[in-house]
């Protein structure tokens, strides 16, 4: 189970998102107790996982032959029983071809918290006062790649296809889950180009709402810079009109093209002009404090020297 949210300190985002999938889909828990092979078919034998959240998290994965009615019997019993063990909440997840069992949970309270491909999960407050369990997924993300040549002062852009302005943009789309900023950016820009390139910092950011193509979520928008490994394009044409090498200078003069793209290019100009290293965030990867995990942290470049200081002299 998610973290609870407390007073105005609201998970959002990535966090958000983040932390559903960590803690909300346990789906290695075993839901039963008792014979393995004989699905419960009396109330009083639902089981779940107990988490360190104080919640309660099932899975069910064993009720073939369990009917709607005797389903609902053992999910009121064995809510009875967790509220009288001080249980804060319930993560019910149901199968796709288990769908019937949705209703009985809702006729018990339960309320749909989100779904996947195969399978939806339900949440139940047991605590006092309002559910202060996180939402799912507030944002999706998406990763364009701005790849400069150095050397040619060129800079890789592309034309959508069935856009009603055809304007130069960075090549890019929405990230996967579990797939890191860098990856999502290098993988886009070869899908849609045929260039080969490598990840070398974060540009910008741009947040959004009520965006119509976000599904009613907020948007976030990640500008990347990548570093070209090969130059000859071979562009998807189903969903580019147009790619090519253009002057880095002549896209930021150039009336075709989107407002964050006309920035970010003249981001670039001012890190080729000056220095990288005024514009970039750079990432660097770090433990995480649950065992056995990490995290991408992109910001500023940090002196080596300031890495291992202790303190201030």
């Amino acid at each position: 189970m998610p973290p609870l949210r407390s007073g105005r300190c609201w998970f959002t985002g990535l966090a958000r998102v983040r932390h559903a999938m960590l803690y909300a889909g346990l789906r290695g828990a075993s839901s039963f107790l008792g014979c393995s092979r004989d699905p419960p078919s009396v109330a009083g034998e639902l089981r779940g996982e107990l988490d360190r959240f104080g919640g309660v998290s099932v899975k069910l994965d064993a009720l073939d032959r369990l009917d709607t009615v005797a389903f609902q019997r053992a999910l009121q019993a064995a809510i009875q029983k967790w509220r009288s063990e001080g249980r804060v909440a319930v993560w019910l997840h149901i199968p796709i071809f288990q769908s019937r069992f949705i209703a009985p949970a809702a006729s018990l309270g339960f309320c749909f918290h989100h779904a996947e491909s195969d399978s939806s999960t339900l949440t139940l407050w047991l605590g006092k006062g309002p559910s202060r369990l996180p939402g799912y997924a507030t944002h999706q993300v998406g990763v364009a790649g701005a790849v400069f040549d150095e050397n040619t002062k060129k800079i890789l852009v592309v034309q959508d296809r069935n856009k009603l302005k055809n304007m130069w943009k960075f090549p890019g789309g929405l990230s996967e889950p579990g797939e890191d900023i860098g990856d999502t950016a290098v993988r886009e820009v070869f899908e849609e180009t045929g260039i080969k390139s490598e990840f070398m910092s974060l540009l910008s950011i741009r947040q959004q709402h009520t965006n119509p193509g976000a599904f009613g979520k907020s948007d976030m928008y990640i500008i990347c810079r990548l570093k070209p490994r090969s130059f000859i394009i071979n562009f998807c044409q189903h969903e580019c009109l147009r790619c090519e090498w253009m002057d880095l200078s002549d896209l930021v003069k150039s009336e075709n093209t989107t407002p964050i793209t006309s920035r970010v290019a003249r981001l670039l100009l001012y890190g080729y002009k000056e220095g990288f290293d005024k514009i970039d965030l750079t990432m660097e990867e770090l433990p995480a404090v649950y065992t056995g995990l990490s995290y991408k942290l992109y910001h500023k470049e940090l002196p080596d020297n300031y890495k291992t200081v202790t303190g201030m002299d």
